[in-house]
């Protein structure tokens, strides 16, 4: 009997599970059905360890993966399940940072697939029992759990965690979620559990956002803290190395190994969810924070998040994705010392494309492309729609092939900046550091 490749199993995955990355609408399933079926047959493994619960618009990658870092930082065997992955499936599932083993994925598909194929399943319903599965077998203390998409309805939210958080609210995925901010918050206030407390980062001065949370906590009796009132975070700045420098309310100062303008919102999230944390019997010093923090990326694996590829011409790139994320990347963008800014840019066509483009600098070169999955926009419809709010440059058919050209036209004192999508940068990362 042949034995199955771990790219096999990989591929088998993607196409006898829809794949919400790949293909969008067509990969969503509402309801929890599925995944009560799924955590039945594997006997309640989310029961066998704590969890933190983590969603919102923009930020939940990186305040899931330093929770997880100052976690590790003070001892505790952590589990993290993020989404979506970059380069290899293996990385939304870890134990201290390491990623599951291909053999543990082969084994998950060939012992249970008889079970799970009748059930149709999405991609992110199985990929969330095998994480649950996964994290009970690995004895771990506590698991960080990101949401996938909204939070009411989202397979993750079988969990019954020490503490909540949301990160933001902001518009991005409305064809499931709304098309107004108070009905997105009040889907991803589907999270908030009884007696469990819960941390918002913020509400961007939205009453009506924060009406919709105060009105959830209050209506299944447990606390809520909005980051954004609280002062934790007293001053920030940038270093010339490109760290966050924080001067903080509660944990004196505070080096940042992110260095994207959007952390400084994410900084007073996570502190504030660790003073909670500290309430629920977790024994986090503040040393343990000042560590998670500075040794995010080492500790967790966390990739794309304002991330300096080379320098002359500096190359960063950053997976912020909507109108949310990119006002703060535009906002760096034009912070950032640069004699030129070349841009490599491709989006998803079910994203507010005109919205984000709006945001981005005239004064820019474009090196329009597309990522490799479906749901890319092409290249050249990109370019069209840069052209009518004054973006101009060229189209490539991949993104290592506008990578190349932005690269090789730029001047040693220039910037190139790489995104638009995940997948844009998931691309990018694979040809620079995988191929």
């Amino acid at each position: 009997m042949t034995k199955v490749t771990y790219n096999e199993t990989i591929q088998y995955l993607f196409n006898v599970a829809p794949l919400f990355q790949n293909i969008g609408q067509g990969a969503y399933k509402e309801g929890l059905s599925n995944t009560h079926e799924l955590d039945a047959h594997f006997g309640h493994p989310h029961k066998a360890f704590r969890t933190i619960h983590v969603a919102g618009t923009n930020g939940k990658g990186s305040c899931s993966h330093t929770l997880a870092a100052i976690l590790q930082s003070a001892g505790y065997k952590v589990g993290l399940y993020t989404s979506p992955h970059l380069v290899d499936f293996r990385e939304r599932i870890r134990v201290n940072g390491e990623k599951i083993s291909e053999q543990r994925v082969i084994d998950f598909v060939e012992q249970e697939r008889s079970f799970f194929e009748p059930l149709y399943p999405s991609f992110f319903e199985l990929t969330t029992a095998l994480a649950f599965l996964y994290f009970k077998e690995q004895n771990v203390d506590v698991a960080v759990i990101e949401v996938g998409l909204g939070g009411r309805l989202d397979c993750t939210n079988i969990i019954q965690p020490e503490l909540s958080v949301i990160t933001n609210i902001s518009f991005d995925h409305t064809q499931f979620l709304g098309d107004t901010l108070p009905k997105i918050a009040s889907e991803k206030a589907g999270i908030i559990k009884e007696g469990v407390p819960v941390v918002i980062g913020e509400t961007n001065g939205h009453p009506d956002v924060k009406q919709v949370f105060l009105d959830k906590a209050l209506s299944v009796n447990t606390s809520i803290i909005f980051a954004d009132e609280t002062e934790e975070v007293a001053e920030c700045r940038l270093s010339t190395t490109g760290e966050r420098e924080y001067e903080t309310l509660h944990f004196g100062h505070v080096t940042g190994q992110l260095g994207g303008d959007c952390q400084t919102y994410n900084t007073a999230t996570i502190l504030n969810a660790v003073k909670v944390l500290r309430t629920r019997n977790f024994d986090i010093s503040d040393e343990d924070v000042r560590k998670g923090f500075a040794n995010v990326c080492e500790l967790t694996g966390l990739m794309g998040r304002w991330q300096r590829i080379a320098d002359k011409p500096l190359t960063i790139c950053d997976t912020g994705h909507n109108v949310g994320g990119l006002q703060y990347i535009a906002q760096q963008l034009h912070n950032t010392p640069h004699k030129q800014l070349h841009m490599v840019l491709g989006m998803v066509g079910d994203k507010d494309v005109k919205g984000s483009l709006s945001l981005l600098p005239k004064d820019a070169i474009y090196h329009f492309t597309q990522a490799s999955v479906k749901r890319a926009m092409p290249a050249e419809e990109i370019q069209r729609l840069g052209a009518e709010l004054g973006l101009h440059g060229t189209c490539h058919k991949t993104v290592a092939e506008a990578y190349a050209h932005a690269r090789n036209s730029a001047d040693p004192e220039d910037m190139v900046f790489v995104g638009g999508s995940s997948f844009i940068v998931a691309d990018l990362l694979q040809f620079v550091f995988f191929n």
